[in-house]
């Protein structure tokens, strides 16, 4: 399952080392209701080797400015503490995995 990322998780998070998928999303977005589905099997297949979360951007609104979110779903990217990609808005669960599978490497 997807973790609950908030302003006050997400340093302690990232000084695991792991690379990070991060989906910036809200309860009223309705691409975000259609993606979440594909987070939450991207979090149990690579529960291992990456972590994966959210972060509701009504309830974390910090780390939304902090990464200048503007539009949801954003996803962001994360290897060795910096963003590396991101996804804005809906897209298929493959191109999420792709871009997962390149920062594992």
């Amino acid at each position: 399952m997807a973790l609950a990322i908030t302003d006050s998780s997400f340093d302690a998070l990232v000084n695991e080392g792991k690379p990070m998928v991060v989906d910036f999303w809200a309860t009223w977005c309705g691409p975000c209701k259609k993606i979440g589905p594909y987070i939450e099997e991207l979090a149990e297949k690579y529960a291992d080797q990456a972590i994966i979360g959210k972060v509701d951007v009504d309830e974390n609104d910090e780390l939304a400015i902090r990464f200048g979110v503007r539009n949801i779903p954003t996803i962001l990217f994360i290897r060795n503490g910096e963003v590396v990609d991101k996804q804005i808005g809906a897209a298929p669960k493959a191109a999420l995995e792709a871009k997962l599978q390149s920062i594992l490497k």
